[in-house]
């Protein structure tokens, strides 16, 4: 979808006027004016709730449709995302051409303290919106298949606004960009993105937008020492991949942040197997390496002085000959022994011996892991927060305000060392399950003892955020969680 930038309405085929509740009332008689109609009734039909959408069609004149737009009860960036998203879905099947966002001088809009970060949130609203989840579909002209004919969007502004505008555009496009790649990511079903796979996809996206990739093969994992990561992948006709990318910015005493990302590309439970029900959406189970992924891509395509480090551990977790069963001792890469009481609980394993690697070999400031790592978090937060481990108060409360302005939502819960003794093993140095109670909370506390005590880690567990009801499909979609909060919190960090 193509975005132009123009000083006047004028030429406009599709005219869009998004406005809040309170903006109606004083629009209407400008729109007629504007259109030269009375718009009898139209107070009844349009109420400009969130995502409303009201098309008014015009008998003559270039001009052929007025659309409005209603953003509920207030004009912000995320219900300007959350309207242009509802309209693309709408209208972008039906609509021909372009459509032209009046921002000028008799819009609601035009004095808006913020209007650059609603065209931001306009613009990448629109390109989620036009995202298309049927990666594998063949059938053409099906109602769910059909082109989006919506091809542009005019942002029509005062001149000396334009500028502005125009750099609000293009960061809007470039997240909801990098959040459409890890939805691809996500939706991808296991049979087409084996971990050799996904590290390809990381060497393009590399090349692309200017960060470094590198790949340890299973080779290089074993002469490593990543037990943890290889008794994962023990089951799998496919050799796991360890990817290590950076991006580097332009700067002096540039603040290092380390992201590690959980990269299970199927997971069917391993010997403690998954119920069948709903096990195919476990091709999800990489949500944390596609938020590094995505974030990365960020970081390098905006240019963001920071020195970031994205570590991806990426493996399926399958039944074989060989798969680990309950009882086994692992090594991992920092030398701790684990014994594996539940073969289900395998992602923490990966993530300790990233977890170790990233600490041991590149000293960050900061530590974040992301993963989709228990149905317990799911349970305690739903599906609209993830949740939050942290020792360190500080970065709490910086997550928490990014996730907030992002509305990629955190919530903190507990770290205590009470629940440690849920991980005592008899005959290794921890075990990776602490049974049912407080599930999240042991998982990470699992996940601690690989820390290294670092004073600034914190884990994400996202597994009710990063798949689920996006309005992308009928049914559970990646959601494009995690880049959106971690460009929030880098940027805090500036």
């Amino acid at each position: 979808m193509n975005i132009f930038y123009h000083k006047t309405t004028e030429t406009a085929e599709n005219l869009l006027i998004a406005m809040c509740e309170a903006h109606l009332p004083v629009i209407l008689p400008l729109l007629e004016e504007k259109v030269g109609n009375k718009l009898a009734g139209l107070e009844a039909d349009f109420l400009a709730k969130e995502g409303e959408i009201r098309t008014l069609y015009l008998a003559s004149g270039t001009l052929r449709r007025v659309i409005l737009l209603g953003l509920g009860k207030e004009a912000t960036a995320l219900s300007m995302q959350k309207a242009a998203f509802s309209l693309v879905k709408k209208l972008g099947k039906k609509v021909e051409g372009s459509i032209s966002l009046d921002l000028m001088d008799y819009s609601p809009l035009r004095d808006a303290d913020k209007l650059a970060s609603l065209v931001e949130g306009f613009v990448r609203g629109a390109h989620l919106g036009a995202y298309d989840v049927g990666l594998f579909k063949t059938e053409a002209g099906t109602p769910d298949r059909k082109a989006i004919k919506l091809t542009g969007i005019n942002i029509c502004a005062a001149a000396e606004k334009l500028k502005a505008l125009e750099a609000a555009a293009w960061r809007g496009r470039e997240i909801a960009l990098s959040q459409c790649n890890i939805m691809d990511l996500l939706n991808l079903p296991g049979n087409k993105l084996f971990p050799e796979d996904f590290a390809q996809k990381a060497i393009e996206s590399g090349k692309a937008c200017g960060y470094e990739v590198s790949i340890m093969d299973k080779a290089a994992i074993q002469a490593a020492g990543m037990g943890a990561l290889l008794g994962v992948n023990q089951g799998s006709a496919a050799p796991p991949v360890f990817m290590i990318l950076e991006h580097k910015g332009v700067g002096e005493n540039l603040k290092k942040v380390a992201l590690v990302g959980k990269g299970v590309t199927f997971d069917t439970g391993g010997v403690s197997i998954k119920p069948s029900t709903n096990m195919y959406y476990m091709k999800s189970d990489m949500g944390g390496a596609a938020a590094v992924l995505g974030t990365m891509e960020l970081a390098a395509k905006l240019k963001l002085p920071v020195h970031l480090i994205g570590i991806i551990p990426a493996t399926d977790n399958k039944l074989g000959e060989n798969a680990i069963v309950p009882g086994d001792v692992l090594t991992s890469y920092s030398g701790i022994t684990i014994e594996v009481e539940d073969t289900d609980a395998e992602g923490r394993l990966i993530l300790a011996d990233g977890l170790s690697y990233v600490i041991q070999n590149h000293q960050p400031d900061v530590v974040i892991d992301l993963a989709t790592l228990t149905g317990a978090c799911v349970m305690a937060l739903g599906y609209h927060a993830a949740g939050m481990f942290t020792a360190n108060d500080e970065l709490a409360a910086a997550l928490t305000a990014a996730g907030q302005s992002a509305h990629e939502r955190v919530w903190r819960l507990p770290l205590w060392d009470d629940y440690a003794p849920q991980l005592h093993s008899d005959v290794a140095d921890i075990k990776n399950y602490g049974g049912r109670a407080a599930g999240a909370v042991t998982a990470a506390k699992f996940l601690e003892k690989f820390t290294h005590k670092h004073p600034a880690w914190v884990h994400l567990d996202i597994a009710g955020v990063a798949f689920g009801d996006a309005g992308q499909g009928k049914g559970k979609t990646g959601t494009g969680y995690g880049p959106a909060l971690l460009l929030a919190y880098l940027e805090s960090l500036i």
